[in-house]
């Protein structure tokens, strides 16, 4: 089969809990998170070029094919490698933009994976999580395609094994600017670091947070809407910068009961936590 025929999935994320401990004189800021890939997925498809050009097909609302980053991973990659060849990219967006759930993070790990496997570069997983935060702190726990507990700016990973587990993720209609976020002055960023023991522990004892989310709930009502609506449902929390809030559910069956119940002002899926991302085993 001819592989340029594939489609390649890029799945969304949930930030199960984000502590900031710090700020960077480089202006990232230190954090504590662990991510748990879910089932919903945005799809790429890729086809060769012989004139060494790398396009976007469709282009997303309100972001230049220059600034997209399928487009910025594919040249990254060409000019680490080297690599002469041009493709266009074609992308079925299904993840919500500006929501949190890492959408175009992974679109750009998945473009990292894909091409690298198509233009056979033959770069180790390792070097791609390399180049992989040159994009952005997200893009690198897609490329190491497990569940993680992520420290530093999230690119320091270990591997987690998750508890099955059914997230009902709700998504107001508002886009969240990552770094306006995280240049709040009201942001604290002075969390207290924690081990990996007690993440486990804090999911039990339900003391883990988002920092972040007294922040977005403050500048964007209906983030602060949706959360309090989830909260009398579950235990609800803010993914990454917002807006999108999730709650988990031992079985789909309770979430798909509480989802059921849902305003009819509000928008809102039923996710499969995963427990590894759809293309770990390629090229390791």
């Amino acid at each position: 089969m001819n592989a340029w025929q594939d489609s390649w999935p890029a799945p969304a994320k949930l930030n199960l809990f984000l502590h900031v401990t710090g700020r960077r004189t480089d202006g990232y800021h230190e954090l504590q998170t662990a991510f748990s890939l879910i089932d919903l997925n945005d799809t790429l498809r890729f086809a060769a070029r012989a004139d060494g050009r790398v396009v976007m097909l469709r282009t997303l609302p309100g972001v230049p094919s220059e600034r997209d980053l399928c487009v910025r991973a594919a040249n990254l990659l060409k000019t680490a490698t080297g690599h002469q060849g041009g493709v266009d990219i074609e992308l079925d967006k299904r993840i919500p933009m500006g929501g949190g759930l890492g959408g175009g993070s992974s679109d750009a790990a998945t473009t990292l994976i894909a091409l690298n496997h198509l233009w056979q570069l033959g770069l180790k997983r390792a070097e791609l999580q390399h180049l992989a935060l040159k994009l952005g702190a997200d893009v690198p726990v897609f490329v190491f395609g497990e569940n993680a507990f992520a420290e530093g700016v999230g690119e320091q990973l270990t591997a987690l094994e998750l508890p099955p587990a059914w997230y009902l993720v709700l998504i107001p209609p508002v886009e969240v600017p990552t770094a306006a976020v995280f240049a709040a002055p009201e942001l604290t960023r002075e969390a207290k670091p924690i081990r990996i023991t007690a993440f486990f522990d804090g999911l039990k004892q339900r003391t883990l947070r988002n920092d972040l989310e007294p922040v977005v709930s403050k500048r964007y009502p209906e983030v602060a809407r949706h959360l309090a609506w989830l909260n009398k449902h579950g235990e609800a929390r803010m993914s990454g910068s917002g807006g999108c809030v999730f709650a988990g559910f031992s079985s789909q069956s309770e979430a798909l009961a509480v989802q059921a119940q849902l305003p009819s002002t509000m928008r809102g899926l039923v996710a499969r936590g995963l427990d590894h991302h759809p293309l770990r085993g390629l090229d390791n």
